[in-house]
């Protein structure tokens, strides 16, 4: 079973930056992962993913803004996100697919992922 742990998460001014990390016990054999958000009372959003090979997929939001990337030595995965904003306030998850599928852009659906981890909150003050 894999699992999945996120820090990297806090408050932050408009502006800012963090980067978020996920460490999972086990990223090999997964063909993609991603990071996703969630506020109270709304759908979860896919932010941005990645393929085993470093193929990226941003939503529209995250584009420019945000970068995703991977070790997979450490089987770790990153979100860079610079300037923030009040918008970007959210629980940040990171999720993967363990039923091995293969898609040549890696999905921000959250349908398409069945591991997730517990989440790490960023929050952005104006």
């Amino acid at each position: 079973e894999v699992q999945l742990v996120e820090s990297g998460g806090g408050s932050v001014q408009s502006g800012g930056s963090l980067r978020l990390s996920c460490v999972a016990s086990e990223f090999l054999f997964t063909t993609y992962r991603g990071w996703f958000r969630q506020v109270p009372g709304k759908e979860r959003e896919g932010v941005a993913a990645i393929n085993r090979d470093g193929r990226t997929n941003y939503a529209d939001f995250a584009e420019g803004r945000f970068t995703i990337s991977q070790d997979a030595a450490k089987n770790t995965l990153f979100l860079q996100m610079i300037n923030l904003n009040p918008d970007d306030t959210a629980m940040y998850y990171c999720a993967t697919d363990t039923r091995v599928r293969t898609y040549i852009r890696p999905p921000l659906d959250p349908y398409f992922y069945d591991t997730w981890g517990q989440g790490t909150q960023v929050s952005v003050a104006s």
